[in-house]
């Protein structure tokens, strides 16, 4: 039976377990400059968006900087040895209503080549696949602040000349 997102929906929308938010870092990982290589997250409760497509990446580990995390989490989820990633943004998330604090996620872009992706081993998640913006935007399941940071980052010389 093909999948038609419910189970995705009814995934993402019943907690069987607490989320505990976590500072994070994510990867913009650009292939020879107009391709994003993204995660198909995997279909599990117990996750922030099952079955959606999103940056790789993950949480900050007690006494890790983000950087060091990043380099974990792109060893972990692909086998990939980071060279100069490069910051990008942040974007914080305030959980005080939930009783607990502000949390960071960080974007760092990471450039790598077309000929890269054959070593790539997928440690994480359901599948890996590389798209343009415009490719990514249409897929019906992207998680929501990823797609933003995408949008901001293939956009970002045209915001840099916005003017008042």
């Amino acid at each position: 039976m093909a999948d038609d997102g419910n189970d995705i929906v009814n995934d993402f929308m019943i907690l069987s377990k607490p989320l505990i938010p976590a500072d994070a870092v994510a990867a913009l990982i650009v292939i020879d400059g107009n391709r994003y290589l993204m995660q198909l997250r995997d279909k599990m409760r117990g996750i922030y968006y099952p079955g959606h497509w999103g940056l790789f990446g993950g949480a900050v580990d007690p006494g890790e900087t983000p950087l060091e995390t990043l380099h974990r989490e792109m060893m972990e989820e692909l086998q990939l040895t980071v060279k100069n990633p490069v910051y990008f943004t942040c974007f914080d998330f305030d959980f005080s209503f939930t009783g607990q604090s502000k949390h960071f996620r960080l974007f760092y872009e990471i450039s790598i080549k077309s000929e890269d992706l054959p070593n790539l081993v997928l440690g994480e998640g359901l599948l890996m696949q590389s798209f343009t913006l415009q490719e990514i935007l249409a897929e019906p399941h992207v998680v929501p602040y990823d797609s933003f940071a995408l949008w901001l980052h293939a956009n970002r010389f045209v915001l840099s000349t916005a003017q008042d």
